[in-house]
């Protein structure tokens, strides 16, 4: 018998699912504040029924306003320009109030609009910016790379003055390692590299940065197929350290008086880097009245943590405080948060995190003579973020997870006492919250929501009360193309006890007389959560969503070993990547929710994801092969040997390597039964495809069939050719999965580039 063919809508409901377009289902889901007058007020810009709006928000006054008469100034930029200006689509993403007036780059020129009669004129523009300059915050001067050294640059008058003259290949100023400094996607937008890692003193006066030392760090390979020029191919090569690998990437610390160009190199051992520079990952800041920099770093084996005090003028330096465990020591759980400390009292004190009791709590401590002061938070529960200490009044306000019943990853913004009384919710509900602070702290924005319920962002003091509401999300249209919201579920895991939380995504038009197959959407590190407690489905979210859509059932969950709850659920990870951040626990979760739900089909399961994921939906055809009979995996990590340093042993221990063949999906690859698509970007500069073909090799050896789709120009996150490949694995997924053919001749509208996402990486 043929099988059936998918309808058409299917897909083009589904593609109205995927990140770049859900947005416009669900206006003012998010908001862009951008800060005025210190923090006082803020204007951010949305779309409406009537068209795109500036809206400024005053929370002393309690007041959401237009920012202007779109009409008005539309009219008045129309007349004087001679060129037709839509009030609705005004041509500019962005001002700058100035007086009683606003000023904006539009049609080429930059432009003042008075507000009190709505006169527009060609004006002055600002002092230009580069894209690749770190201004400084009185906005006078800008330091940027010149080869392998530092330069400054008056914004004022264009006078350029040289920093550092002693930089090399090997040791370049502000660098940070090659697979994020001088990036595949960079090269795609005709840059270079990035902006260098340098940090402002609050005066303006100095930058820390660091001197990068890559002396005998590994060289890896890349072959540019198809340069962009069409001439022959091309090697490109990065250093970049394999676990185990006695060189990695060092920071020699160095701070930089801006106008005398003086240095005063930190008198201290080389903080190591194995993922990124320490001021990129926010593990280096200054004091508030910037005579000291603080700065965190790590052993190898991440298991003991120091927080240092460097002198900017001499460049002496001490170890503030030093805390050692038996697996990792962290200042967050989540690869990518910005650590939970703080330095108080003028550097006399510091809030700092803590899982010693196997919760995340904040504990305070002296800076000069290192001894614990109080405990300020503690139960059952974790702390998150750090939002705003009130010094006079010796509170400290936080995100806290672990304080909501049904979902112990609901965060909650919180207060404490610094000497450990007073401990309160600010944000009494059991909603998710995610907080926005201003420059100031007089207030913050929060965006409430749950998987179910769409956000309500509004301005709160720091008692709670709503000063003013921002937006409320509207998810009709969301609901209008088929989108019911997930189901969160909780399950028990493999051991038979432990409680593990999930979603799961219903088909759309769901009748629960049918039988649908069923998608697993795992990530695999411990890095991450795959789950979030908002109504944002965060960024894998979206992949499951449009998948319902054309008529699975997915399921995305957390399972041991992931991060987001205590210290021993995450540890059960350490040392054991090969379980993919508890697969063992998907399973049994997965066949717990069939039992109540026998639409579940589940002799036809299937698993997706990229990255991590990538690894973990192979690891499943592989150590299930009895569950999951199709799978894609994209840019997998399937060799944690050959893998980035610094993830690969925080999270797997130091280089062992009995132990990190256990973590290989190549040395299995002759268990695959199911029907495989591998797919991996030929210039994947942070997961080579050497990855993925060291396990094409080995299914190869094993006779083993599958599919495999090489991106030849493609980077990480396949960006330029996510249209492809999201059709690619929609087809793969629906043929075996469902046993149907898609529909003929579909093809997905590439993804636009993101400008506000490329302005987010270059500050």
């Amino acid at each position: 018998m043929n099988p059936s063919t998918l309808d058409e809508r299917v897909y083009r409901t589904a593609e109205q699912l995927l990140r770049h377009n859900r947005a416009k289902l669900v206006p003012g889901a998010k908001i862009r504040p951008r800060w005025i007058e210190g923090g006082a007020r803020f204007w951010f810009r949305t779309a409406t029924p009537e068209g795109v709006r500036f809206l400024l928000v005053d929370p002393a006054r309690g007041t959401r306003t237009p920012a202007f008469d779109h009409v008005r100034l539309a009219a008045a930029l129309a007349a004087v320009s001679g060129q037709d200006v839509d009030p609705d689509a005004l041509p500019f993403v962005a001002f700058e109030p100035v007086g009683d007036a606003v000023e904006f780059d539009a049609l080429g020129q930059h432009w003042r609009c008075g507000l009190d009669d709505y006169t527009c004129a060609v004006h002055e523009a600002p002092p230009p910016r580069e894209l690749l300059d770190v201004v400084a915050p009185d906005g006078r001067h800008a330091v940027f790379r010149q080869e392998y050294d530092l330069s400054a640059r008056s914004l004022a008058n264009r006078r350029e003055w040289t920093l550092t003259d002693d930089g090399s290949a090997d040791r370049d100023y502000g660098a940070n390692p090659d697979y994020f400094m001088y990036s595949t996607l960079l090269g795609k937008l005709g840059i270079s590299h990035l902006p260098p890692a340098v940090l402002w003193s609050p005066d303006s006066r100095r930058v820390l940065t660091h001197r990068t030392d890559m002396r005998g760090v590994r060289e890896t390979h890349l072959i540019e197929a198809l340069p962009a020029d069409g001439g022959a191919p091309r090697l490109r090569t990065q250093r970049f350290a394999f676990p185990g690998d006695e060189h990695m990437p060092l920071a020699e610390l160095v701070v930089l008086d801006v106008e005398s160009a003086k240095a005063v190199p930190a008198q201290a051992e080389p903080v190591p880097m194995p993922l990124m520079s320490p001021i990129s990952r926010r593990w280096a800041w200054w004091a508030e009245d910037a005579s000291a920099v603080y700065y965190l770093s790590s052993t190898r084996d991440a298991k003991e943590l120091s927080l240092h005090r460097l002198d900017p003028t001499s460049g002496e330096e001490r170890t503030v405080l030093t805390e050692s465990g038996s697996t990792r020591v962290e200042p967050a759980q989540m690869l990518g948060q910005t650590p939970i400390v703080k330095v108080l009292s003028d550097g006399t004190e510091v809030l700092w995190y803590s899982q010693r009791d196997n919760w995340g709590h904040l504990y305070l401590y002296g800076t000069r003579d290192g001894e614990l002061r109080a405990r300020v938070t503690s139960g059952a529960w974790a702390v998150q973020e750090i939002l705003h200490v009130d010094e006079e009044r010796r509170v400290v306000y936080f995100v806290a997870s672990g304080l909501v019943e049904d979902d112990p990853y609901r965060r909650t913004v919180c207060r404490a006492g610094l000497d450990g009384s007073g401990f309160a919710t600010v944000t009494d509900d059991e909603l998710d919250h995610v907080v926005t602070v201003p420059p100031g702290a007089r207030y913050f924005v929060d965006s409430a929501s749950t998987h179910e319920l769409p956000p309500v962002i509004s301005v709160r003091d720091w008692d709670g009360a709503v000063l003013v509401e921002v937006s409320r999300a509207d998810d009709s249209r969301l609901r209008a193309v088929g989108w019911t919201p997930p189901e969160r579920f909780r399950a028990t895991a493999a051991d038979g006890h432990t409680e593990i939380h999930g979603v799961l995504y219903r088909p759309h038009d769901f009748d629960p007389a049918k039988r649908y197959p069923v998608l697993d959407h795992p990530y695999g590190f411990p890095s991450a959560t795959r789950v979030t407690p908002a109504f944002d489905p965060g960024y894998y979210g979206f992949d499951a969503e449009a998948l319902a859509a054309l008529g699975f059932v997915v399921v995305g969950m957390d399972g041991r070993g992931s991060p987001g709850r205590d210290k021993a659920f995450h540890d059960a990870s350490y040392g054991r990547v090969g379980d993919a951040a508890g697969l063992v626990d998907h399973v049994a979760a997965l066949r717990e929710l069939a039992d109540s739900r026998p639409w579940m089909d589940l002799d036809r399961v299937g698993v997706f994801g990229m990255s991590s994921g990538g690894f973990a939906a192979v690891r499943a055809m592989l150590d299930f092969p009895e569950v999951f009979k199709a799978g894609v995996a994209e840019c997998g990590v399937h060799d944690l040997r050959y893998a980035e340093q610094g993830v690969a042993e925080m999270y797997n221990g130091p280089f062992d390597p009995q132990a990190y063949a256990e973590a290989s999906n190549v040395d299995r690859a002759d268990r695959l039964t199911g029907k495989l698509l591998l797919v991996h970007g030929g210039l994947d500069d942070s997961f080579s495809p050497h990855l993925t073909m060291r396990l094409v090799e080995r299914l190869i050896e094993a006779d083993k069939d599958f599919e495999l789709l090489v991106v030849p120009g493609s980077d990480h996150a396949f960006v330029g050719y996510q249209h492809y490949l999201d059709r690619r694995r929609w087809d793969f997924l629906v043929r075996h999965l469902m046993h149907a053919e898609p529909p003929a001749g579909y093809r997905l509208a590439p993804a636009p580039m993101d400008e506000e996402a490329i302005a987010d990486l270059f500050g």
